[in-house]
């Protein structure tokens, strides 16, 4: 086996003449410029599973919310949030959440979302 090369004296050099609340400090800037791009893919990107979670929350069956989700993936609305989706459709068309899931399901409504995000296949 490779020996390791102990580089912890220069590796420190930076750190040494910090105080243990700039440590923190710099233990705590460090952190959240690790967690940018990790928070930032979070507000921009989804998956299936994370939208079926979602739905579950929101009462649908796994079963629903398999359906609700590949549909809206094919229609490339996944993006909006299905739950959000299903949300504003409740809304707009004065209707319960379970009954907006059903419309989707059945391919009912997918334009008049496509309109509302101003998206096209």
């Amino acid at each position: 086996m490779k020996e390791r090369i102990d580089d912890f004296e220069t590796r420190r050099v930076h750190l040494k003449d910090m105080s243990d609340v700039e440590l923190r400090r710099y233990f705590l800037q460090l952190s959240e410029e690790m967690m940018d791009p990790l928070l930032e893919m979070a507000y921009t990107h989804t998956s299936k599973s994370i939208e079926r979670s979602v739905l579950l929350r929101m009462g649908f069956s796994s079963i629903e919310t398999k359906m609700i989700v590949d549909i809206l993936g094919e229609h490339n609305l996944l993006g909006k949030g299905a739950g959000h989706c299903v949300y504003l459709l409740s809304i707009n068309k004065k209707i319960s959440i379970q009954e907006a899931g059903q419309l989707i399901q059945n391919g009912e409504e997918i334009n008049y979302l496509m309109e509302l995000f101003n998206t096209n296949e």
